[in-house]
């Protein structure tokens, strides 16, 4: 048994749920009735509340390996500098303006490397994973 109730609602949400019931080929009370219960439905808010925690879940796993990767890479720098410097004795003035050169020349050369290596597929930290 259904009860009979008016309700006054604005010109263009008449429209619209004209042409939303024409469109889906369903009676406009059909919709009323559909979307009343979906309003007062409690297990919207959870279902809700549900997919927004798994979606947050996954955005921290996805940061928590963001952060790993970066503290590998920031401690591979660090070994490797202070392996270089270690290993490097100081030059004397007289080889000085030559290593320059010479270390001008292998940086370009790095940063060409760097360049083709970031646009090619195979990463280094794919490799850590």
């Amino acid at each position: 048994m259904k009860l009979k109730r008016t309700f006054r609602l604005p010109p263009d949400v008449i429209d619209q749920l004209a042409e939303f019931a024409s469109r889906k080929r369903v009676g406009q009370p059909d919709i009323v009735e559909a979307a009343l219960r979906s309003f007062m439905s409690p297990d919207n808010s959870e279902q809700l509340e549900a997919a927004l925690s798994r979606r947050l879940d996954r955005i921290d796993r996805h940061i928590d390996a963001l952060d790993q990767q970066a503290e590998i890479t920031t401690e591979a720098l660090a070994l490797f500098v202070r392996f270089w410097l270690t290993a490097n004795p100081p030059l004397p003035d007289s080889a000085l303006a030559a290593a320059q050169a010479q270390g001008k020349e292998r940086y370009e050369g790095f940063v060409e490397a760097l360049a083709r290596r970031l646009e090619g597929r195979s990463r280094l930290g794919d490799l850590l994973k």
